[in-house]
């Protein structure tokens, strides 16, 4: 059947960005969503362990059916895009190790959700998100909101699966 409850991830070192998202008569609500903020003084170990500690007590508090994360896209800032590895690989651990799926979502796809535009502005995924969860539910730290989009993504896609799946 259809994932009733995510836990979206916009994955960093520096700051990751969670959202539970549940359905409510099939539309999508935010259940909670905050940031977390590592020390940047702090030695990349510790800030990877609190990001693991976090996903794993979100995972043990709310189940959510699945994990849904922002896949990393490399760009030209390799230094940044190996610490988001890195604080991916931790929050897939702390997937693994609740029993919970997790599926990964590129960019283009989780813009492509909420706006319908694979190359939507930050502006625009915030404006989609307002009209579909109502403005008031969007986070206004920005890495939160990105989770919400990612969960977002996410229970659309799983419910499109859902629906192929009883088609067969």
């Amino acid at each position: 059947m259809f994932d009733s409850m995510v836990l979206g991830v916009d994955p960093g070192l520096g700051s990751v960005g969670f959202a539970v998202l549940a359905r409510d008569r099939g539309r999508p609500v935010v259940v909670w969503a905050a940031s977390l903020s590592t020390p940047a003084g702090a030695p990349t170990e510790q800030r990877l362990r609190r990001v693991h500690e976090v996903t794993a007590e979100l995972l043990a508090e709310h189940k959510p059916q699945a994990l849904a994360i922002e896949r990393l896209l490399w760009g030209r800032n390799t230094g940044s895009a190996m610490q988001v590895a890195r604080a991916s690989g931790v929050v897939l651990l702390a997937s693994a190790q609740a029993g919970v799926p997790a599926i990964e979502y590129a960019p283009l796809e989780v813009k492509m959700a909420v706006t319908g535009v694979g190359n939507a502005a930050k502006e625009q995924v915030r404006r989609g998100l307002g009209l579909i969860l109502g403005r008031e539910a969007v986070p206004s730290q920005p890495d939160a909101a990105d989770a919400v989009a990612v969960a977002v993504c996410h229970l659309q896609q799983a419910k499109l699966r859902g629906l192929a799946g009883a088609a067969r």
